[in-house]
Protein backbone atom coordinates (compact mmCIF):
# COMPACT_ATOMS: atom_id res chain seq x y z
CA UNK A 1 0.00 0.00 0.00
CA UNK A 2 1.82 3.71 -0.94
CA UNK A 3 1.66 6.17 1.53
CA UNK A 4 -0.78 8.24 -0.60
CA UNK A 5 -3.22 5.54 -0.31
CA UNK A 6 -2.65 5.11 3.39
CA UNK A 7 -3.11 8.97 3.93
CA UNK A 8 -6.47 8.65 1.70
CA UNK A 9 -7.67 5.83 4.15
CA UNK A 10 -6.89 7.99 7.24
CA UNK A 11 -8.56 10.81 5.48
CA UNK A 12 -5.33 13.35 5.94
CA UNK A 13 -5.84 15.83 3.63
CA UNK A 14 -2.21 16.73 1.54
CA UNK A 15 -2.28 20.13 -0.06
CA UNK A 16 -1.16 19.61 -3.86
CA UNK A 17 1.55 21.89 -3.75
CA UNK A 18 2.58 23.10 -0.10
CA UNK A 19 3.19 27.04 -0.58
CA UNK A 20 6.09 28.50 1.22
CA UNK A 21 4.92 30.19 4.14
CA UNK A 22 7.23 33.59 4.48
CA UNK A 23 6.30 34.96 0.91
CA UNK A 24 2.53 33.67 1.98
CA UNK A 25 2.69 35.65 4.97
CA UNK A 26 4.09 38.89 3.17
CA UNK A 27 1.34 38.58 0.64
CA UNK A 28 -1.45 38.26 4.01
CA UNK A 29 0.37 41.42 4.91
CA UNK A 30 0.13 43.37 2.11
CA UNK A 31 -3.62 42.22 1.57
CA UNK A 32 -4.57 43.61 5.19
CA UNK A 33 -2.59 46.67 5.10
CA UNK A 34 -4.58 47.12 1.46
CA UNK A 35 -7.70 45.83 3.47
CA UNK A 36 -7.82 48.26 6.37
CA UNK A 37 -7.34 50.79 4.20
CA UNK A 38 -10.30 50.14 2.55
CA UNK A 39 -12.39 49.48 5.54
CA UNK A 40 -11.29 53.51 6.93
CA UNK A 41 -11.92 54.58 3.49
CA UNK A 42 -15.72 53.36 2.60
CA UNK A 43 -18.89 54.19 4.63
CA UNK A 44 -21.67 56.25 4.20
CA UNK A 45 -18.89 59.17 3.79
CA UNK A 46 -16.29 58.13 1.31
CA UNK A 47 -12.56 59.16 2.71
CA UNK A 48 -9.78 58.98 0.20
CA UNK A 49 -7.01 56.46 0.76
CA UNK A 50 -4.53 59.19 0.37
CA UNK A 51 -6.55 61.29 3.07
CA UNK A 52 -7.26 58.25 6.00
CA UNK A 53 -3.37 57.94 5.35
CA UNK A 54 -2.88 61.22 6.25
CA UNK A 55 -4.62 61.56 8.99
CA UNK A 56 -3.38 58.29 10.60
CA UNK A 57 0.62 59.44 9.91
CA UNK A 58 -0.57 62.71 11.84
CA UNK A 59 -1.95 61.50 14.51
CA UNK A 60 1.05 58.36 15.09
CA UNK A 61 3.75 62.05 14.92
CA UNK A 62 1.24 63.83 17.13
CA UNK A 63 0.45 66.63 15.08
CA UNK A 64 -2.84 68.26 15.51
CA UNK A 65 -5.47 66.64 13.44
CA UNK A 66 -7.04 68.98 10.41
CA UNK A 67 -9.73 70.63 11.31
CA UNK A 68 -13.20 69.58 10.16
CA UNK A 69 -15.37 65.91 10.44
CA UNK A 70 -12.67 63.42 8.36
CA UNK A 71 -10.08 63.14 11.27
CA UNK A 72 -13.04 62.12 13.75
CA UNK A 73 -14.47 60.21 10.96
CA UNK A 74 -11.34 57.95 9.97
CA UNK A 75 -9.80 57.99 13.62
CA UNK A 76 -12.46 58.16 16.38
CA UNK A 77 -15.03 55.70 14.33
CA UNK A 78 -13.60 53.63 11.65
CA UNK A 79 -9.88 52.99 12.13
CA UNK A 80 -10.70 51.38 15.76
CA UNK A 81 -13.25 49.10 14.47
CA UNK A 82 -10.97 47.74 11.71
CA UNK A 83 -7.80 47.17 13.86
CA UNK A 84 -10.99 45.26 16.45
CA UNK A 85 -12.06 43.65 13.18
CA UNK A 86 -8.47 42.25 12.33
CA UNK A 87 -7.57 41.73 16.22
CA UNK A 88 -10.85 39.68 16.47
CA UNK A 89 -10.28 37.84 13.20
CA UNK A 90 -7.29 36.50 14.15
CA UNK A 91 -8.24 35.39 17.72
CA UNK A 92 -10.96 33.09 15.86
CA UNK A 93 -8.13 31.90 13.17
CA UNK A 94 -5.97 30.71 16.29
CA UNK A 95 -9.09 29.46 18.03
CA UNK A 96 -10.14 27.50 14.80
CA UNK A 97 -6.95 25.97 14.20
CA UNK A 98 -6.14 24.68 18.22
CA UNK A 99 -9.79 23.19 18.34
CA UNK A 100 -9.40 21.34 15.50
CA UNK A 101 -5.86 20.08 16.42
CA UNK A 102 -6.81 19.38 20.27
CA UNK A 103 -10.23 16.83 18.53
CA UNK A 104 -8.46 16.14 15.41
CA UNK A 105 -11.17 16.86 13.51
CA UNK A 106 -11.31 19.49 10.74
CA UNK A 107 -15.72 20.41 11.38
CA UNK A 108 -14.64 21.57 14.70
CA UNK A 109 -14.48 25.27 15.78
CA UNK A 110 -15.88 27.22 18.77
CA UNK A 111 -19.59 28.09 17.06
CA UNK A 112 -20.23 24.98 16.43
CA UNK A 113 -18.57 22.45 18.92
CA UNK A 114 -21.12 25.39 21.30
CA UNK A 115 -17.94 27.51 23.18
CA UNK A 116 -18.77 30.64 21.57
CA UNK A 117 -22.46 29.89 22.86
CA UNK A 118 -21.46 29.36 26.39
CA UNK A 119 -19.42 32.85 26.33
CA UNK A 120 -22.10 34.27 24.78
CA UNK A 121 -24.40 32.90 27.55
CA UNK A 122 -21.68 34.25 30.55
CA UNK A 123 -21.32 37.70 29.05
CA UNK A 124 -25.42 38.38 28.37
CA UNK A 125 -25.77 36.76 32.20
CA UNK A 126 -23.34 39.22 33.39
CA UNK A 127 -24.95 41.85 31.67
CA UNK A 128 -28.58 40.91 32.13
CA UNK A 129 -28.47 39.75 35.78
CA UNK A 130 -26.53 43.02 36.70
CA UNK A 131 -23.38 41.09 37.67
CA UNK A 132 -21.30 44.10 36.01
CA UNK A 133 -21.21 46.23 39.59
CA UNK A 134 -22.60 49.05 37.85
CA UNK A 135 -20.23 49.47 34.85
CA UNK A 136 -22.83 49.60 31.86
CA UNK A 137 -21.56 47.93 28.57
CA UNK A 138 -22.79 49.32 25.67
CA UNK A 139 -21.79 47.19 22.72
CA UNK A 140 -19.13 48.59 20.88
CA UNK A 141 -18.15 50.95 24.05
CA UNK A 142 -16.46 50.76 27.38
CA UNK A 143 -15.48 46.79 27.78
CA UNK A 144 -16.38 45.76 31.37
CA UNK A 145 -13.71 42.82 32.43
CA UNK A 146 -16.65 41.40 34.96
CA UNK A 147 -17.97 40.48 31.28
CA UNK A 148 -15.12 38.96 29.72
CA UNK A 149 -14.60 36.61 32.65
CA UNK A 150 -17.96 36.00 33.04
CA UNK A 151 -17.86 35.20 29.12
CA UNK A 152 -14.37 33.01 29.29
CA UNK A 153 -16.55 31.25 32.20
CA UNK A 154 -18.90 29.82 30.19
CA UNK A 155 -16.84 29.06 27.21
CA UNK A 156 -14.44 27.18 30.07
CA UNK A 157 -17.82 25.58 30.64
CA UNK A 158 -19.20 24.75 27.54
CA UNK A 159 -16.01 23.42 26.14
CA UNK A 160 -15.83 20.95 29.00
CA UNK A 161 -19.44 19.42 28.74
CA UNK A 162 -18.96 18.80 25.20
CA UNK A 163 -15.26 17.47 25.64
CA UNK A 164 -16.99 14.78 28.23
CA UNK A 165 -19.64 14.21 26.33
CA UNK A 166 -17.57 13.44 23.46
CA UNK A 167 -15.53 10.51 25.61
CA UNK A 168 -18.09 8.93 27.07
CA UNK A 169 -17.50 5.25 27.34
CA UNK A 170 -13.87 5.98 27.20
CA UNK A 171 -13.64 6.23 23.32
CA UNK A 172 -13.58 9.42 21.71
CA UNK A 173 -15.88 9.89 18.41
CA UNK A 174 -15.49 12.63 16.60
CA UNK A 175 -18.82 12.92 14.66
CA UNK A 176 -20.30 12.43 18.51
CA UNK A 177 -18.22 15.29 19.64
CA UNK A 178 -19.78 17.64 16.41
CA UNK A 179 -23.28 16.40 17.35
CA UNK A 180 -22.60 17.17 21.57
CA UNK A 181 -21.59 20.82 20.11
CA UNK A 182 -24.57 21.29 18.18
CA UNK A 183 -27.27 20.57 20.40
CA UNK A 184 -25.24 22.15 23.76
CA UNK A 185 -24.90 25.07 21.54
CA UNK A 186 -28.65 25.29 20.97
CA UNK A 187 -29.93 24.36 24.59
CA UNK A 188 -27.30 27.26 25.57
CA UNK A 189 -28.80 29.36 22.84
CA UNK A 190 -31.91 29.16 24.32
CA UNK A 191 -31.22 30.27 27.83
CA UNK A 192 -29.38 33.49 26.58
CA UNK A 193 -32.75 34.06 24.71
CA UNK A 194 -34.78 33.57 27.73
CA UNK A 195 -32.36 36.14 29.63
CA UNK A 196 -32.73 38.68 26.93
CA UNK A 197 -36.11 38.35 27.19
CA UNK A 198 -36.14 39.54 30.69
CA UNK A 199 -34.14 42.96 30.02
CA UNK A 200 -36.60 45.82 30.80
CA UNK A 201 -35.69 47.62 28.05
CA UNK A 202 -36.43 47.27 24.22
CA UNK A 203 -33.22 49.20 23.50
CA UNK A 204 -31.31 47.30 25.39
CA UNK A 205 -32.83 43.89 23.88
CA UNK A 206 -32.83 45.09 20.58
CA UNK A 207 -28.73 45.69 21.22
CA UNK A 208 -28.25 42.77 22.38
CA UNK A 209 -29.77 40.23 20.16
CA UNK A 210 -27.46 42.73 17.42
CA UNK A 211 -24.39 41.73 19.45
CA UNK A 212 -25.26 38.47 19.67
CA UNK A 213 -25.12 37.91 15.85
CA UNK A 214 -21.85 39.61 15.57
CA UNK A 215 -21.38 43.46 15.61
CA UNK A 216 -18.32 45.32 15.68
CA UNK A 217 -20.24 48.65 15.94
CA UNK A 218 -19.41 51.53 17.87
CA UNK A 219 -15.98 50.18 18.79
CA UNK A 220 -13.66 52.95 19.98
CA UNK A 221 -10.01 52.46 21.09
CA UNK A 222 -10.48 51.63 24.67
CA UNK A 223 -11.39 48.23 23.64
CA UNK A 224 -8.59 47.26 21.61
CA UNK A 225 -6.41 46.63 24.88
CA UNK A 226 -7.63 43.59 26.18
CA UNK A 227 -8.45 41.34 23.26
CA UNK A 228 -5.40 43.07 21.58
CA UNK A 229 -2.95 41.32 24.27
CA UNK A 230 -5.29 38.22 24.83
CA UNK A 231 -4.54 37.54 20.83
CA UNK A 232 -0.81 37.83 21.60
CA UNK A 233 -0.20 35.81 24.72
CA UNK A 234 -2.53 33.29 23.13
CA UNK A 235 -0.67 33.52 19.71
CA UNK A 236 2.46 32.63 21.73
CA UNK A 237 1.54 30.21 24.22
CA UNK A 238 -0.04 28.30 20.75
CA UNK A 239 3.13 28.44 19.08
CA UNK A 240 5.49 27.45 21.91
CA UNK A 241 3.09 23.90 21.30
CA UNK A 242 3.39 24.00 17.87
CA UNK A 243 5.22 20.50 17.78
CA UNK A 244 2.80 18.82 21.02
CA UNK A 245 -0.38 19.98 18.26
CA UNK A 246 1.43 18.31 15.52
CA UNK A 247 1.78 15.19 17.96
CA UNK A 248 -1.83 14.98 19.18
CA UNK A 249 -2.37 14.40 15.66
CA UNK A 250 -1.28 11.26 15.24
CA UNK A 251 -3.29 10.32 18.30
CA UNK A 252 -3.48 10.76 21.78
CA UNK A 253 -0.55 7.29 22.40
CA UNK A 254 1.24 8.43 19.29
CA UNK A 255 1.87 11.92 21.00
CA UNK A 256 2.89 9.88 24.35
CA UNK A 257 5.46 7.97 22.71
CA UNK A 258 7.30 11.23 21.05
CA UNK A 259 7.50 12.04 24.87
CA UNK A 260 4.36 14.92 24.99
CA UNK A 261 2.66 15.03 28.27
CA UNK A 262 -0.87 14.71 25.93
CA UNK A 263 -3.01 15.60 28.93
CA UNK A 264 -1.01 18.67 30.47
CA UNK A 265 -1.26 19.96 27.17
CA UNK A 266 -4.83 19.33 26.45
CA UNK A 267 -5.86 21.48 29.66
CA UNK A 268 -3.17 24.35 28.39
CA UNK A 269 -4.94 24.59 24.99
CA UNK A 270 -8.70 24.50 26.89
CA UNK A 271 -7.85 26.94 29.09
CA UNK A 272 -5.86 29.27 26.01
CA UNK A 273 -9.09 29.11 23.82
CA UNK A 274 -11.65 29.22 26.52
CA UNK A 275 -9.85 32.49 27.29
CA UNK A 276 -9.58 33.81 23.61
CA UNK A 277 -13.33 33.09 22.99
CA UNK A 278 -14.45 34.31 25.86
CA UNK A 279 -12.23 37.94 25.54
CA UNK A 280 -13.57 37.77 21.52
CA UNK A 281 -17.19 37.12 22.23
CA UNK A 282 -17.24 39.91 24.79
CA UNK A 283 -16.35 42.56 22.54
CA UNK A 284 -18.00 41.63 19.27
CA UNK A 285 -20.24 38.44 19.82
CA UNK A 286 -20.63 35.31 18.35
CA UNK A 287 -18.90 35.31 15.28
CA UNK A 288 -19.41 31.38 13.40
CA UNK A 289 -17.79 29.97 11.11
CA UNK A 290 -14.36 31.92 10.74
CA UNK A 291 -12.91 29.07 12.89
CA UNK A 292 -13.97 26.38 10.56
CA UNK A 293 -13.08 28.26 6.97
CA UNK A 294 -9.73 29.63 8.08
CA UNK A 295 -7.41 26.74 9.42
CA UNK A 296 -9.03 24.58 6.36
CA UNK A 297 -8.17 27.25 3.93
CA UNK A 298 -4.82 27.67 5.71
CA UNK A 299 -3.64 23.63 5.65
CA UNK A 300 -4.46 23.15 2.19
CA UNK A 301 -1.62 25.49 1.27
CA UNK A 302 1.13 25.22 3.93
CA UNK A 303 -0.13 21.66 5.40
CA UNK A 304 -1.07 21.02 8.66
CA UNK A 305 2.53 21.68 10.38
CA UNK A 306 1.21 24.44 13.21
CA UNK A 307 4.66 26.26 13.03
CA UNK A 308 3.50 27.76 9.93
CA UNK A 309 -0.13 27.08 10.43
CA UNK A 310 -1.16 29.36 13.49
CA UNK A 311 0.30 32.79 12.46
CA UNK A 312 -1.06 31.99 8.45
CA UNK A 313 -4.02 31.83 10.43
CA UNK A 314 -3.78 34.51 12.53
CA UNK A 315 -2.90 36.72 9.41
CA UNK A 316 -5.70 34.97 7.13
CA UNK A 317 -8.51 35.02 10.01
CA UNK A 318 -7.80 38.98 10.60
CA UNK A 319 -7.73 39.63 6.51
CA UNK A 320 -11.18 37.51 6.60
CA UNK A 321 -12.95 39.86 9.15
CA UNK A 322 -11.92 43.29 8.05
CA UNK A 323 -13.23 42.35 4.45
CA UNK A 324 -16.53 40.55 6.36
CA UNK A 325 -16.79 43.86 8.70
CA UNK A 326 -16.43 46.14 5.45
CA UNK A 327 -19.49 43.95 3.37
CA UNK A 328 -21.37 44.08 6.33
CA UNK A 329 -21.35 48.05 6.84
CA UNK A 330 -21.55 49.00 3.21
CA UNK A 331 -23.40 46.51 1.38
CA UNK A 332 -26.82 48.18 2.43
CA UNK A 333 -27.78 51.80 2.15
CA UNK A 334 -27.97 52.66 5.59
CA UNK A 335 -28.39 49.79 7.13
CA UNK A 336 -25.93 47.36 8.81
CA UNK A 337 -25.38 43.42 8.53
CA UNK A 338 -24.49 41.36 11.65
CA UNK A 339 -21.07 40.35 10.97
CA UNK A 340 -22.53 36.61 11.39
CA UNK A 341 -25.23 36.85 8.94
CA UNK A 342 -22.30 37.33 6.34
CA UNK A 343 -20.22 34.40 7.66
CA UNK A 344 -22.52 32.34 7.68
CA UNK A 345 -23.42 32.86 4.01
CA UNK A 346 -19.82 31.90 3.36
CA UNK A 347 -19.22 29.33 6.40
CA UNK A 348 -22.52 27.34 5.52
CA UNK A 349 -21.22 25.71 2.19
CA UNK A 350 -17.98 25.51 3.72
CA UNK A 351 -19.62 23.11 6.10
CA UNK A 352 -21.10 21.09 3.91
CA UNK A 353 -18.63 20.59 1.38
CA UNK A 354 -16.36 19.65 4.45
CA UNK A 355 -18.89 16.87 5.58
CA UNK A 356 -19.51 15.66 2.12
CA UNK A 357 -15.36 14.93 1.67
CA UNK A 358 -15.55 13.00 4.91
CA UNK A 359 -19.22 11.12 4.26
CA UNK A 360 -17.42 9.97 0.81
CA UNK A 361 -14.06 8.58 2.90
CA UNK A 362 -16.35 6.97 5.03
Amino acid sequence: MTSATARKERGEVRPARILRAGPLAAVLVVALVLALTAAVSLGSVDVPAAEVWSVVARRLTGRAPEPGTRDLIVWQLRVPRALLAAVVGAGLGLVGTAVQALVRNPLADPYLLGISSGASLGAVAAIVLGTTLGLQLSFGSALGLTVSLAAFAGALAAFSLVWLMARRGGGFSPLRLVLAGIGIAQFLGGITSYLVLQTRDEQQTRGVLFWLMGSLGGAVWAQLAVPAVAVALGLALLQARARGLNAMLMGDETAAGLGVDVARLRREVFVVTSVLTGVLVAVSGAIGFVGLMVPHVCRLLVGADHRRLLPLSALTGALLLVVVDTVARTALDGQELPIGVVTAVLGAPTLLYLLDRRLERS
